[in-house]
C-alpha cells in the first residue's frame, strides 16, 4: 500500500520489451533501500524489484500492464515518479493508494493560478463517477486533490482538475507535463467499494 507521496523521481536506464511484456532498469536513490521481491511504486504502478545493485533496481512489467497504464509509452532515458511502501508506523501523509491503475488521462490543457499550476485531465468515461470536487486521486503515482470536474454531457469528454504546488511541481515529473501527456489514473479505492456494497454486487469467486 502507497500514499501517494513521492520519494524520489527515478531514471530509466535501460529498457528491453518483449512480447510477455518489458524489463525495466531504473536509477533511484532508494535503492539502498530495497530488496529482491520488494514492491514500489512507479508512475503509480505497483512493481516489483527483481535485482539491486548499483544504485538501481529492474522490474518487470506484464502486456496487460502495459497496455492499461502509461508505462507502455516510457522510453529509455525517461524520469519516473518513485514510491515506496508504506510502513506500519509511518504517517499517512496522502490517501490509500494501491498501485492498481484504473485507466489513463491526458492532460488537456494548463494553466497558472499563483504559485500553483492546475491540470485539465481529460477522463475515461468509466471513471468519471468515482471523481468528486475536493475527493482524492492519483495522478502517475502522485496523490491529488480534485479541485474540479466537468464534462461529459453534450459530446464533451469529461475531464477533472487539480492544482500543483511548487513542491509537487518540483519533486515529481508532473512538473514537466504538457498538453497531450498522458498519465496514470487511481481513484479512491474506497468509493469503488461503496459503489459494489450499494448495487448489492458480490465479487467474483474463482473456483
Amino acid at each position: 500500500m502507497f500514499t501517494g507521496l513521492i520519494a524520489d523521481v527515478g531514471s530509466v536506464t535501460a529498457l528491453e520489451r518483449a512480447d510477455a511484456g518489458a524489463t525495466l532498469r531504473i536509477r533511484t536513490r532508494l535503492a539502498d533501500e530495497l530488496s529482491e521481491g520488494d514492491s514500489i511504486a512507479v508512475n503509480g504502478v505497483c512493481l516489483t524489484a527483481i535485482s539491486v545493485g548499483e544504485g538501481a533496481f529492474q522490474a518487470q512489467a506484464m502486456s496487460e500492464t502495459l497496455t492499461r497504464s502509461s508505462l507502455g509509452a516510457l522510453r529509455a532515458q525517461g524520469q519516473v515518479n518513485l514510491e515506496l511502501p508504506l510502513r506500519v508506523q509511518d504517517r499517512l501523509g496522502g490517501h490509500v493508494v494501491l498501485g492498481h491503475v484504473d485507466g489513463t488521462g491526458t492532460v488537456r490543457a494548463i494553466r497558472d493560478e499563483g504559485f500553483a499550476r492546475v491540470l485539465e485531465i481529460e477522463v475515461e468515461p468509466s471513471l468519471r463517477r468515482y471523481l468528486v470536487e475536493k475527493g482524492s486521486v492519483a495522478v502517475d503515482g502522485v496523490s491529488l486533490t480534485v479541485s474540479a470536474v466537468g464534462g461529459g454531457r453534450d459530446g464533451e469528454p469529461p475531464w477533472f482538475e487539480v492544482s500543483l504546488i511548487p513542491a509537487t511541481l518540483s519533486g515529481t515529473t508532473l512538473g514537466r507535463a504538457q498538453p497531450g501527456s498522458g498519465v496514470n489514473l487511481e481513484v479512491d479505492v474506497i468509493g469503488k467499494y461503496v459503489e459494489r456494497l450499494l448495487a448489492g454486487q458480490e465479487p467474483a469467486v474463482r473456483p
